[in-house]
This record gives structure tokens, C-alpha cells and sequence, in this order.
């Protein structure tokens, strides 16, 4: 009996089993406390380059902490926080662009509100709240997907699915005061209770998922597609519950900003104005990886794009071989999609590690490597999770 994605087995060999679990799991949060540290060496190497450079330009440099934080809550951070301290415009300006504060309706309100909520009894404020709560999310988000790959596979591809998930360089927004921690961890427990057949808990996870990203809506997909199966195998109508729900989060974000801005569509209107959000079906993301091809030391985003690419390429392989439930692949094919299909930011790490179950085929398949390449790819990855914080850091590309 293969153990249940919530409680462990309760056949002859559990007690052993467990044993062996719960040293997976300290390998596997290991493993995370070690990506943190390389996640503040990148973001260090960043500040020290920012620092040359204002000393180049005859400016005191910022040093410390107080430069490090200021990495970690850079880019979408910034507005995210802008959210914490502000909530939402009343009205957003016409042709709004991304250097006006209006621009922060484009970013969904789950995250920000858990960071205003723990900031009442949190001490440090918003900023260190943010950057708590994903630490802490973080690392339940990689032992929630061990034990998906334990229950879907194996404890030799549990503890090498969470050391893969804590150095994947995408796994920086774990670190970052970006959204990722909390969607992800609310996802991994969606997709468990699908596993599991618990529709309401996963309409309702789901739903509260599509309020934390807009790549959160994979996540209809995965419910409507475990309901699905669920009708065709057993007739089981009660598994419309889940994809009934499931897109609540984002319904109600888009009327909150109709009430809130009185606009019709005001989230499209800044992702469009603010953003130059539009839509190439995949072309930017073959031109930029053909572009690194052609020129490798061109362009950072170019490198990030075709990395990014030539991973995906590798895990859809690995998952070809190593089949997850169709739920899974729903989700994560969603998240690729809504990753290739801009003009503008396309596939990048983050990205790429917000389609988490295609890890674990990739920690199958190198399950039974005898560790000839497992060294090597663990370097690779660390390294390429330090190098992404400090191109991110010193804004050499867009997240």
C-alpha cells in the first residue's frame, strides 16, 4: 500500500517507513537552509556590484542589511509592499505606466494581505514580514512536494524532488517578497486533496489559490480535469464542486477592482498600459532562446529565456517517462503556457518553478542514475540560483 498524500500508511512497514521520511525530510530542509544562504550570497554579490558602480559615480553605496533587504524586496516586491502600506487605488490614470503608484492594481491581493495581517502582531514590519512568511512557506512548500513524490513514487525520489526544488535557481522567490511561496504552497495541498478525491477542500484551496497570482488559474484546469477523470472512471458528479469554485480568487479580485476603481477591467487595463502586456503565442520565447544560441553573451534575459527553455524541454521529457496523474500535468501544462504565451516576460526560472510537479519526474529519472549526474546537476543548480539573484539584483534582466 502506497502511503496517502496527508498520513502515513498504516500496513506492517510503516514504522520503518517513517523512520526513513523523517530523515528525507531533514535532508530535504537541509537542503533548503543551504539554498537560502546561496540565495544571500547571490543577492550579496549584487550589492557589491551596486556598490562599485556608486562609488564610480562619486555616491555613498548602500551597505549592510539594509542593501541586502532592499534586493530582496526589489522589483515586484516593491509593489506588493506598495499593496501592504496602501491597499489599492480608488481610480487608476489614464495611459498608466509602470512608474506611477496606480500601476500596483495589477498585482493580486492574497499575499499582501496575509503580510498586513501578520504585520498587527509580527514585529520588524512589512518588509521583514514579507520576507518571514515566504521563508517559512518556502519551506513548507518543499516538504509538502516531497511528500507528493513520496505517495506518487518513492522516498528516493522525495528526498531528491526537495533538494531539486530548493536549488532550482526559480526557487529565489522563495526568498523574495514576490507571491510565489504562497501560491505554491497553497497549490501543492490543492492538488493532494485531488489526488485524494476531497473536492470541497480543493475547490476551496483552488479558489483561494487564483487570488494569489494569475498563473494561479491553472489550477481550474487541474480541477476540472481531476473532475474529469473522476465522472468518467466512477460517475462521481460530485467532483464538479472543485472546478466550480476553483476560479472564486480571481472572480473576485476582478470585482473588487470594478467596485474599488469603478472601471470595467481595470486589472487588464494596467497589465496592457503599464506592463505592454500583449500576447506572441510563443514567439518571443523562441526568438530570445535562438537569439542566446546565436550570441550566448548577448543578453542576460536572452540566457535566462533559453535556460529556461531548454529545462522545460528536459522536465516535459522526464514526464513523458515518468507519468504523474493528469491532474498534475493539467496544472503544471497550464502554468507553461501562461509562461510562453506574453510578448513581453516570458519564460523565465520563476516561472518554470511555479510548474513544480514536473520536478518530480526529473528526481524519478535521476533516481535511478547511481548518482552519476546527480553531483554535478546539484552544482549546476546552485550555482545557476546564485547567478540568477545577483543578474536580478543588479537589474541586469526582468525577473
Amino acid at each position: 500500500m502506497k502511503p496517502s498524500l496527508f498520513f502515513p500508511s498504516p500496513d506492517t512497514s510503516a514504522v520503518s517507513d517513517d523512520a526513513e521520511w523523517r530523515r528525507t525530510i531533514r535532508a530535504g530542509l537541509l537542503a533548503y537552509a543551504f539554498s537560502r544562504i546561496l540565495v544571500a550570497v547571490g543577492a550579496g554579490i549584487a550589492v557589491a556590484a551596486q556598490a562599485v558602480w556608486s562609488r564610480w559615480n562619486g555616491e555613498e553605496p548602500i551597505g549592510g542589511a539594509t542593501a541586502l533587504v532592499q534586493v530582496l524586496d526589489s522589483w515586484d516586491g516593491h509593489w506588493y509592499l506598495d499593496v501592504v502600506r496602501d491597499g489599492y487605488p480608488h481610480s487608476i490614470m489614464e495611459n498608466v505606466t509602470y512608474f506611477v503608484p496606480d500601476a500596483r492594481a495589477a498585482f493580486f491581493p492574497l499575499y499582501p494581505m496575509i503580510v498586513r495581517a501578520l504585520d498587527w502582531v509580527v514585529p520588524g514590519g512589512p518588509v521583514s514580514v514579507s520576507l518571514l512568511v515566504n521563508l517559512v512557506l518556502g519551506a513548507l512548500f518543499v516538504v509538502l512536494l516531497g511528500a507528493t513524490a513520496r505517495a506518487l513514487f518513492d522516498l528516493a525520489t522525495a528526498r531528491k524532488t526537495m533538494i531539486i526544488a530548493s536549488f532550482f535557481p526559480g526557487s529565489f522567490v522563495l526568498s523574495w517578497a514576490y507571491s510565489e511561496a504562497v501560491l505554491l504552497t497553497i497549490a501543492v495541498l490543492c492538488l493532494m486533496a485531488l489526488h485524494r478525491r476531497l473536492w470541497l477542500l480543493a475547490g476551496v484551496l483552488a479558489a483561494i489559490g487564483t487570488a494569489a497570482r494569475p498563473n494561479g488559474v491553472a489550477l481550474v484546469a487541474a480541477c476540472g480535469v481531476a473532475a474529469l477523470v473522476a465522472i468518467a472512471q466512477d460517475r462521481e458528479w460530485r467532483s464538479l464542486i472543485a472546478p466550480a469554485l476553483a476560479p472564486l480568487g480571481f472572480i473576485g479580485f476582478m470585482a473588487f477592482l470594478r467596485h474599488h476603481t469603478d472601471e470595467d477591467w481595470a486589472w487588464f487595463r494596467v497589465q496592457r498600459e503599464a506592463w505592454k502586456e500583449g500576447t506572441s503565442f510563443g514567439a518571443t520565447a523562441v526568438q530570445r532562446t535562438l537569439d542566446f544560441f546565436l550570441d550566448p553573451f548577448s543578453s542576460p534575459t536572452s540566457a535566462l529565456t533559453a535556460a529556461s527553455v531548454v529545462a522545460m524541454v528536459l522536465a516535459l521529457w522526464a514526464a513523458k517517462k515518468h507519468k504523474l496523474p493528469l491532474h498534475y500535468m493539467a496544472y503544471s501544462l497550464t502554468v507553461l503556457v501562461l509562461m510562453l504565451a506574453p510578448a513581453t516576460v516570458t519564460a523565465r526560472p520563476r516561472f518554470l518553478f511555479t510548474a513544480f510537479p514536473l520536478i518530480i519526474p526529473v528526481a524519478r529519472a535521476l533516481r535511478d542514475d547511481d548518482d552519476k549526474w546527480w553531483p554535478t546537476i546539484v552544482i549546476v543548480l546552485a550555482v545557476g540560483l546564485v547567478a540568477v539573484n545577483g543578474i536580478y539584483g543588479v537589474r541586469a534582466a526582468i525577473p
